[in-house]
């Protein structure tokens, strides 16, 4: 008995942790209308039928998400007609859209002038859509995560957004899911079903050990709290298949799925953020900088993942089969 009651108290210690924490995740998509390629970007029909089965994959989950728009990937000539459709398949679903620039600039090889232009160019399709059912467009999300990698084009450019109004929409659980999206489509090229299942199965177990990092880790940023997490994830054929997975995998860690606006509430998301360097990077480990205390990086996919993103289609089956 003595020992039955020694193994309860250890299981109860090991799981009220977790199960003391308040759980709650906004989940994010990057890259809309779709990670794919230019022809279908500039194919109405297909990129119509793409969102709507995306889109009804996550209608039946409640994710409460929010999703970033790049509306300069759609060709011109079809962007005035096609993409308002689009977005407002999303939006039919109650989710709500963000700005992510126009065509998802990289900061780091433009000026601060430029930059803000190719926000500004982001920004009307997007706001008429989200106006026409009383919303108003307040989120940012900074293409590659990059802000800036000197202080003085950090700082412009954090003004010029203020300035125009928009909430930046922080990332706390990074987690490279375009890098299996890049492997999974070259999978889909081949035709190679067995290796879809096999980069699919990866990404959740990824995916759980990335939380296994950040869980602990961002109470250690949040002063021994869990804080709201903010989750980065892309629209893309990957996600079509294994995000209800990766939903599954939150939920039985506890997770509450939340709005954008919720998630952003808890204070701290008001943490000081001095970072400012050439890398798109965690909020967790921007405020860890911060406070001056070393950053502690998390897990990198397999080892055989990061060689098939680097490598053409024609290499993906040698690469996934050696040893």
């Amino acid at each position: 008995m003595r020992t039955l009651i020694c193994g309860l108290v250890a299981a109860l210690v090991l799981v009220t942790p977790a199960a003391a924490q308040d759980r709650r995740v906004a989940v994010t998509f990057d890259d809309l209308p779709f990670q794919t390629d230019a022809a279908t970007l500039c194919d109405p029909a297909r990129l119509m039928t793409i969102t709507q089965d995306f889109v009804a994959m996550l209608k039946p989950l409640d994710t409460h998400g929010t999703a970033f728009v790049n509306a300069g990937k759609v060709c011109e000539a079809e962007r005035a007609t096609i993409l308002p459709r689009v977005l407002n398949v999303w939006l039919d679903a109650g989710l709500d859209l963000g700005n992510h620039t126009n065509t998802h600039l990289n900061i780091h090889s433009t000026t601060v002038e430029a930059y803000l232009a190719d926000v500004d160019a982001g920004a009307p399709i997007v706001r008429q859509a989200l106006e026409a059912r009383g919303k108003t467009l307040r989120w940012f999300r900074h293409p590659y995560l990059f802000t800036g990698e000197a202080q003085e084009k950090h700082d412009a450019i954090a003004a010029g957004l203020a300035q125009r109004g928009y909430t930046v929409a922080p990332v706390t659980l990074d987690n490279n899911d375009w890098m299996f999206a890049d492997v999974y489509r070259k999978a889909e090229q081949i035709g190679d079903q067995a290796l879809m299942q096999r980069i699919g199965q990866a990404y959740v177990a990824h995916m759980a050990t990335v939380l296994d990092f950040f869980e602990p880790y961002s109470a250690d940023v949040a002063g021994g709290r869990e804080p709201a997490q903010v989750l980065l994830l892309h629209a893309n054929t990957l996600n079509q298949a294994w995000y209800p997975q990766i939903q599954a995998l939150y939920l039985a860690r506890g997770y509450r799925f939340v709005p954008l606006a919720e998630a952003l509430a808890d204070p701290i998301y008001q943490h000081p953020d001095t970072y400012v360097r050439a890398n798109g990077i965690s909020w967790l480990h921007r405020w860890m900088q911060t406070d001056g205390r070393p950053i502690r990086w998390e897990p990198e996919p397999p080892a055989w993942i990061v060689a098939a993103n680097k490598a053409p289609a024609s290499d993906l089956q040698a690469i996934a089969s050696a040893p």
